[in-house]
């Protein structure tokens, strides 16, 4: 490290590794701690910046960016922090149009019907110029962190961002894109190459853009039985991995650490731990020790806490940290919610969630 306090690539030095550690699986202090969603709606800071602006033009808008991603920690101790942005920029990088309907979430006016449709879909080698917008804000983030925290980058997995582009926006079923991966399997695997091949770029470039450790989300996986999944979306998920890991070394990158998090996969959560990422996500349905018998020790486990006990009292929110912190075990863990903060939660009640992670994990190391 340079005398100036200024890490290889010119940025600040990292104070808290905490958080990288324990996703590379060496011994921590204590639990980090990071919440999905912690750049969101149940702070009032980020409804006043982002009253004045359309959800998708504040994506487009690095200082914009850049300052919902530093709310969270500017009132809590977070571990980590998250770059604010949306996996669904991937589409519309890829050419097709996403609007953001208040009350209810993303909509493509024209998804995809036909086969001939991926025909109108960009080259997957043009998204990460489409993207540029991210990517600058991932530095001007990780200058303005001034190394308190590492940040994190992110992306869709393939599959999830089939179903809403295929569905045309949210959807309990998925009833439209799983008929694709029936009737048109060809084409689904057209179409989830497209994806992979979009993502591969785009996450690299936001790791030379800054970025410390990058998370897939595949939100959607819970829609799948274990045959589609295997069939569907963990080749794709394992390809991703794969072929970043190789990407980052071949631009002379060092490796970050790589956070699978398919919510409702409990059924994969073996392949998971198998697929090449160092983390594997939890959502709130699996039993921490299950999983950890599932998984085995050679992969970090993040979550899970039921997003839903934020609204239990501060007592209670404690023992239940207490409760799932003595589950997981001291090591190989990164505190997290099972999905993401809801809007109309009390951020003292996330407070306090983050303080009895410190505080419990910290009594049982002593331990």
């Amino acid at each position: 490290m340079e005398a100036n306090g200024l890490g290889p690539q010119g940025f600040p030095e990292l104070k808290n590794d905490t958080f990288l550690r324990a996703a590379w699986g060496e011994e921590t202090d204590y639990t980090p701690v990071w919440c999905m969603r912690q750049a969101g709606r149940y702070l009032p800071e980020f409804r006043e910046t982002r009253a004045a602006q359309d959800f998708f033009s504040t994506c487009r808008s690095p200082e914009a960016c850049c300052e919902l991603t530093l709310q969270p920690l500017r009132r809590f101790p977070l571990d980590a922090a998250i770059i604010f942005s949306d996996i669904l920029v991937v589409p519309q990088a890829l050419g097709m149009e996403v609007t953001m309907v208040p009350g209810k979430g993303p909509s493509f006016p024209e998804p995809l019907r036909e086969e001939r449709d991926l025909e109108h879909l960009r080259d997957p080698a043009v998204v990460a110029s489409e993207l540029d917008y991210v990517f600058q804000a991932i530095t001007l983030t990780r200058q303005r962190l001034a190394g308190r925290v590492p940040l994190i980058g992110f992306a869709g997995a393939p599959w999830t961002l089939m179903t809403y582009m295929v569905e045309g926006g949210g959807s309990s079923t998925m009833a439209q894109a799983k008929r694709w991966l029936y009737q048109r399997p060809q084409a689904s695997h057209q179409l989830l190459r497209i994806l992979t091949d979009a993502l591969v770029p785009y996450l690299v470039g936001q790791v030379a853009a800054g970025a410390q450790a990058l998370q897939l989300f595949e939100s959607h996986a819970g829609h799948l039985g274990p045959q589609l999944f295997t069939k569907f979306a963990l080749p794709y998920i394992r390809d991703v991995a794969k072929r970043v890991k190789a990407g980052l070394q071949e631009a002379g990158l060092a490796p970050v650490p790589m956070i699978i998090f398919a919510k409702d996969g409990h059924f994969a959560l073996q392949e998971l731990a198998q697929a090449g990422y160092e983390v594997v996500g939890l959502d709130w349905t699996v039993a921490p020790k299950t999983a950890r018998e599932r998984v085995g020790k050679m992969v970090t486990l993040q979550g899970n806490l039921d997003p839903c006990a934020l609204y239990a009292s501060k007592e209670e929110i404690g023992r239940l940290v207490q409760q799932m912190l003595d589950d997981f075990g001291p090591q190989r863990y990164i505190a997290n919610l099972g999905h993401g903060l809801y809007p109309d939660m009390d951020p003292e009640h996330v407070g306090a969630f983050v303080d009895a992670v410190h505080r419990h994990s910290r009594l049982l190391q002593q331990n």
